[in-house]
């Protein structure tokens, strides 16, 4: 499912118009994306959490050349799926 078609399901669901469910959807993406950008944690009841995690720094190999390269630290957003998320799939 990408966006289009979650606006289209969101719209069918709640009577909403396409122009409200777009709103809606793109506010709740904007409203996660500044909460982990603060460092918060994002938990939505009974569908999952969604926090932000630093990944240190690694080697790695670029698979062209075959070198070694060092592979910079970084701060990477995870998802963990609540469990009547897991036991509904």
């Amino acid at each position: 499912m990408n966006k289009a078609e979650l606006i289209g399901a969101v719209a069918e669901k709640t009577g909403l118009t396409k122009v409200q469910a777009k709103a809606a959807v793109e506010a709740i993406v904007e409203s996660t994306a500044e909460a982990l950008q603060q460092g918060d944690k994002v938990s939505l009841v009974g569908f999952g959490s969604f926090n932000v995690v630093k990944r240190a720094a690694r080697k790695g190999r670029n698979p062209q050349t075959k070198k070694e390269m060092e592979i910079p630290a970084k701060n990477v957003v995870k998802f963990r799926p609540s469990a009547e998320l897991s036991d509904s799939l």
